[in-house]
């Protein structure tokens, strides 16, 4: 329960009390997509009523920003910056880390929300869909923290020191649950390769790009691969 509480209070702004110890999740962070769950179930219930499918796409994109705290979005933009940044690996990570959002970011920002917009407007069910698209991203932080290199001191390379090769595997495990969801198997399947894909893309494009991963990364992983699964998803 430590490292279950601990995970919640970094990845969600959800009142939990006092602050766990965050070694104890640090331990434990093939629990990723357990907050997945929690983050995309929460919003699930927010739009199970709603029949407009733009207005329940519009609600499930709010909710799973506010409920995160949009701590991953921010990653998002700085790995936007860092991407589109020219030059070379130098200044890619000091645009990747630095205190401003440039033209890179922003647009990273802007593709990514349309979409997962798009995507959860398109799906049969946008409750499913962010549920399903939520507890795939957190299996890509998963998967980053352990395979990762970090390049830099930071969140990352702390989570990374505890990580084991056997997390990302557990993890996906954690994911199995999806399987018992009204959904066609085919979507599932699509799903479960995206959910990989993503993050091992992405693992390749950091080390290129910046000589290893950082907390950035790892939180662009999630806003990329959320948004990445549900457009497969609707286009299944």
């Amino acid at each position: 329960m430590k490292s279950l509480i601990a995970l919640l209070q970094f990845a969600t702004i959800l009142p939990l009390g006092k602050p766990a110890e965050f070694e104890a999740f640090a331990k434990a962070s093939y629990l990723y997509p357990v907050a997945g769950y929690i983050i995309g179930g929460l919003a699930a219930v927010l739009v199970i009523w709603i029949s407009n499918p733009f207005l329940a796409a519009s609600v499930a994109v709010a909710a799973v920003l506010l409920i995160s705290g949009c701590h991953h979005f921010d990653g998002l933009l700085d790995f936007g910056d860092g991407m589109m940044a020219h030059g070379d690996r130098e200044k890619r990570i000091r645009a990747l880390t630095d205190r401003q959002t440039g033209a890179g970011g922003v647009a990273m920002g802007i593709v990514v929300t349309l979409l997962l917009f798009a995507g959860l407007a398109a799906a049969s069910s946008v409750a499913t869909a962010i549920l399903i698209g939520e507890v795939c991203a957190k299996f890509s932080m998963a998967f980053l923290t352990a395979a990762g290199k970090p390049f830099a001191d930071g969140i990352h390379s702390y989570l990374h020191g505890f990580a084991q090769p056997s997390f990302p595997f557990v993890a996906a495990l954690l994911c199995l649950p999806l399987l018992l969801l009204p959904v066609a198997p085919l979507k599932l399947a699509v799903a479960a390769i995206v959910m990989v894909a993503s993050p091992a893309i992405l693992l390749l494009l950091a080390n290129n790009l910046f000589g290893g991963v950082n907390g950035d990364v790892v939180g662009a992983s999630n806003e990329i691969t959320r948004a990445l699964v549900i457009t497969a998803i609707a286009l299944a």
